[in-house]
């Protein structure tokens, strides 16, 4: 799976603790949104999962990418 590269606020934390694996993953949309929100859910801050989803699902397979690496810390 490619991922694209960080917007230009690359400097920034994601706005969660949650570190997620997802090279070598199933690259499927909906695999990757739940593996995300239950990361989110399991995080310092718990309360973004519903604003993750949202945010991740108003686009793209490139949008849904970005908004992982924006909430959680993506390996």
């Amino acid at each position: 799976m490619i991922i694209p590269t960080k917007p230009s606020d690359q400097s920034q934390a994601p706005l969660t603790d949650a570190v997620v694996q997802l090279t070598g993953e199933e690259g499927n949309a909906f695999f990757i949104l739940e593996h995300v929100r239950r990361s989110i859910l399991n995080s310092n801050r718990p309360e973004l999962a519903e604003d993750f989803m949202r945010e991740a699902t108003s686009g793209d397979y490139d949008h849904l990418l970005c908004t992982c690496m924006r909430y959680v810390d993506v390996r």
